[in-house]
């Protein structure tokens, strides 16, 4: 005979005392009164809720399913694209069509003023500042920002980090001295066509194997290989008509 799990109705407010339904008037009002629900215990495993299925669409995998990366988070994340400018615009305006509030920090503002202008129907959404002059956002759970760092080869220690809902995307063109450094303490790195040589120095940190390195020079416009711990995913990011429209298609040099 299967095990349930329910919970007992409670006496109703009517049959109780005039003192006892004083003091529980002052708690709130009682809801309907029903026996609850019942479950078979060999059924809870089938109970599940979804993970990992919201935030920002990156591209689809080579089976064609839709890839996120949840950049809205309660902990702080850091996320290290090391590849074109054109990925990281087109995670910066998808970031900002979730809500976010995105704070691009670069030293090339003409590169980032037409989708500033453009992002948010006129609000305010993407904001652009000098390298090292990002203010305090103030992110919240209700106004959650991506900071965007495009500062070069090496880019200085920012001022503004990750933090609760509020995750930094750092973008780095090509390997540089200052990678490894930034490759090792992202949550999730993003890799697009390099040379044979930075391939063999990005996979010795990242522990990838052979195939992935020999792969990762021969990669595609759009294509990314992106990496958390031991998981990985190829995937290929195409622009939708307003993005190609705004940004081109993709491609990995600038």
């Amino acid at each position: 005979m299967a095990r349930t799990a329910s919970r007992s109705t409670a006496p109703s407010a009517s049959s109780a005392p005039a003192s006892a339904r004083g003091r529980r008037g002052l708690r709130g009002l009682f809801g309907p009164r029903h026996a609850g629900h019942t479950v078979a215990t060999d059924h809870l495993a089938a109970l599940s809720l979804p993970v990992g299925d919201d935030g920002v669409v990156i591209g689809d995998d080579a089976e064609g399913r839709p890839q996120m990366v949840g950049f809205h988070r309660s902990t702080p994340y850091e996320v290290l694209l090391i590849g074109g400018l054109w990925t990281a615009q087109v995670l910066a305006l998808r970031a900002a069509g979730t809500g976010a509030r995105v704070a691009v920090e670069t030293g090339r503002a003409q590169e980032w003023s037409v989708l500033a202008q453009t992002a948010g129907a006129g609000l305010e959404c993407v904001t652009l500042h000098d390298v090292g002059r990002v203010p305090p956002m103030g992110a919240t759970v209700s106004s959650p920002v991506l900071v965007v760092r495009d500062c070069g080869m090496r880019p200085p220690r920012g001022r503004v980090v990750s933090s609760p809902w509020q995750s930094v995307l750092t973008l780095l063109p090509y390997l540089s001295p200052v990678a490894p450094r930034l490759m090792r303490a992202s949550t999730l790195v993003g890799v697009q066509r390099v040379s044979p040589q930075e391939a063999e120095q990005i996979g010795r940190i990242l522990g990838l194997s052979r195939a992935e390195r020999e792969a990762l020079p021969t990669l595609a416009d759009g294509v990314t290989l992106w990496c958390s711990g031991r998981e990985r995913h190829w995937v290929m990011t195409n622009a939708t008509d307003a993005e190609s429209g705004l940004l081109g298609m993709p491609r990995r040099m600038d």
